[in-house]
């Protein structure tokens, strides 16, 4: 990559590491202070859905915004608001009763904790829509050939945050239940002020694709990858949400079953993910672009499907070996480890192959289209395994969510490596539609 290249991913990369500190501040504690203001299994899971909710209606909003009106000021915004869903966050967590259990009315209102908590879900869900606008934002500054290790680096800063930021959080909780969220949303409106004095609006080359040309309407995009699902750029879609929604199955009842299995509490929690963020830092930030060096990206995401999928039927099983510590926490390990080792694998190779088909006039659209199929297996992967966890049994989301991958791998067989030349222009790209290839 040129200078210029790097420095503006290096600016993007500490701008979502950042973020991704205050992110992963509140969330391990989530499912222990919803416990505390009166939630159950399923409210745990509807609170983590109403965040992939609120992304899934926000984020084609924000690539389409972005194609007009620039990366740089969508993500400001989006740091902005989830700078004030943090604020909401820590006015729940205070209304957690003076015992630990149960929380405190709020103007007369019962369960009021719960629904700021819904709020802060939601605001921070519709901040969190930018993420399509970060990799659009990577895609303008960084060559194809260079794009999916740069995505890689990019989701190495976000798990240096998701290392960072549960060992911050517990530490700031010392201070009381309010505090992680007030230091969450104090570091994102610092991150707001970096990100406007440092981050550049990147240049666009819109000259292949006849700038002006109107955008296909949103619902028409979203629309024709349903119209036609065996295009391999709408298959690679299909790969990222059904790999998404087993993977936030999983993540929405991890918790509950640490919590239920190893006896994690909002005081121990953190270390799972400083863990399994210290994993995902090593995978993207030095393994994956040798791999896809090796192996090409297409052979990369489905390494990565079959990781994903053995770590979700092996978890379950650490419950039950009957061993004593530290070698149930050890075992335990070993079966987590799949997990980050998959993600890292599937997600940055699947979008940098989407983007690498995507018209250049309409990157940071086709990516929201990709976050916005990504929402709704991030609403609908945490209700169902609330149910299932609830109803089912333990076991069952994780075992659900690895056949799930199981077909991920068989959509992945029909994807073939994208050419040396990378995305597309217009014409051509209608070219190969005409063919009907």
């Amino acid at each position: 990559m040129r200078r210029a290249e790097l420095k503006h991913l290096s600016v993007l990369m500490a701008t979502v590491f950042i973020d991704m500190i205050g992110f992963l501040m509140v969330l391990p504690l989530l499912p222990f202070y919803a416990e505390r203001l009166g939630a159950d299994a399923v409210v745990v899971t509807l609170l983590i859905a109403a965040f992939a909710f609120a992304q899934l209606i926000a984020s084609p909003l924000w690539g389409r915004f972005s194609d007009r009106l620039g990366r740089r000021p969508m993500i400001i915004s989006g740091l902005l608001l989830s700078g004030a869903a943090f604020v909401l966050f820590a006015l729940a967590s205070s209304l957690i009763g003076g015992g630990g259990e149960g929380g405190q009315p709020l103007f007369g209102f019962e369960h009021a904790g719960l629904w700021l908590l819904f709020a802060s879900r939601v605001i921070q869900g519709v901040g969190g829509g930018t993420t399509s606008v970060v990799h659009a934002y990577v895609s303008d500054v960084i060559p194809h050939g260079e794009r999916a290790k740069a995505l890689g680096w990019m989701s190495a800063a976000t798990s240096a945050g998701v290392t960072l930021g549960p060992a911050l959080g517990s530490f700031s909780a010392h201070w009381g239940e309010a505090a992680p969220g007030f230091v969450a949303a104090a570091l994102c409106l610092a991150n707001a002020v970096f990100a406007w004095a440092l981050l550049p609006e990147p240049e666009r080359d819109r000259s292949e694709d006849g700038e002006g040309r109107p955008q296909e309407p949103l619902f028409s995009a979203v629309g024709r990858v349903l119209a036609d699902p065996g295009r391999e750029i709408h298959l690679l879609i299909f790969v990222y949400a059904f790999g998404m929604m087993a993977f936030m199955a999983m993540n929405s009842v991890v918790a509950l079953f640490l919590e239920r299995d190893f006896g994690a509490t909002d005081e121990t929690i953190g270390w799972f993910y400083v863990y399994v963020g210290a994993l995902s830092f090593v995978m993207r930030a030095a393994i994956l672009g040798p791999i896809v060096s090796w192996i090409g990206e297409v052979k990369t995401l489905r390494v990565g499907a079959v990781s994903l999928a053995a770590g979700l039927v092996a978890i379950p099983f650490t419950g039950n070996l009957g061993l004593a510590l530290p070698w149930n926490v050890v075992v335990l390990a070993l079966a987590a480890a799949l997990v980050p080792i998959g993600t890292a694998l599937l997600f940055p190779s699947t979008t940098s192959q989407i983007s690498g088909r995507a018209l250049r006039h309409e990157t940071g659209q086709t990516l929201g289209v990709q976050q916005a199929f990504g929402g709704v297996s991030r609403v609908v992967g945490p209700v169902w395994a609330g149910f299932a966890f609830r109803d089912l049994g333990v076991p069952t989301p994780f075992w659900i969510g690895a056949g799930i991958m199981v077909g991920v791998f068989l959509i992945a067989l029909r994807v073939h490596p994208l050419g040396i030349e990378g995305r597309r222009t217009a014409t051509e790209q209608l070219g190969v539609e005409e063919e009907g290839v």
